[in-house]
């Protein structure tokens, strides 16, 4: 069995060949070399962080299977600054079109220490930006940018920073490593 941890940048895109019609954009092959692995679970290509690949079927099953609510972290930096109500509505769980999300673990944290993202995120002067960690046990299609959107705080930057017992931890953008 294989695992490799991957930090993807932002911009890359989450499989191993590039989009046929699309504009041409990184893919994993440019970054992961070894044969037979596959993501267990998605990043989009406006997000960045901790990816993981293994080439086992039932250990990807167990990452991305909603049954096994594997927690994910994530490291948000939101438009504004989210007060105790916002951060209680994630808490408890928000109404998205698809229905409620379970409830999530979320608090603000000071700005992390991380790369530099290429490119920068938008600037406003006149508005404020702050981060929150968020912990959640689902996988829905962009949930966390929807969950922040829902409490009025859009999403400027998502850095996921750790699955289940793994994390970004010691690990560069754009470096992989096999556990």
């Amino acid at each position: 069995m294989v695992l490799i941890l991957f930090n993807k940048p932002f911009g890359v895109l989450c499989q191993f060949t590039p989009e046929p019609n699309g504009p041409p954009r990184p893919t994993l092959a440019d970054f992961i070399k070894r044969p037979g692995v596959y993501p267990a679970g998605r990043l989009d290509h406006d997000s960045e962080g901790l990816l993981l690949l293994t080439d086992d079927g039932r250990l990807q099953a167990r990452i991305t299977d909603p049954r096994y609510k594997a927690p994910k972290t994530y490291l948000v930096q939101v438009e504004g600054e989210p007060d105790e109500a916002a951060l209680e509505a994630l808490r408890r769980g928000v109404r998205l079109k698809d229905g409620m999300t379970l409830p999530a673990k979320a608090e603000r944290i000071d700005p992390p220490d991380l790369w530099p993202r290429d490119p920068p995120v938008r600037f406003r002067k006149t508005v404020p930006d702050c981060w929150i960690a968020l912990t959640i046990h689902e996988g829905r299609n962009r949930q966390v940018r929807r969950m922040t959107a829902a409490v009025g705080h859009p999403t400027l930057r998502l850095v996921r920073w750790r699955v289940g017992e793994w994390s970004l931890d010691g690990l560069a953008q754009g470096e992989s490593r096999e556990v």
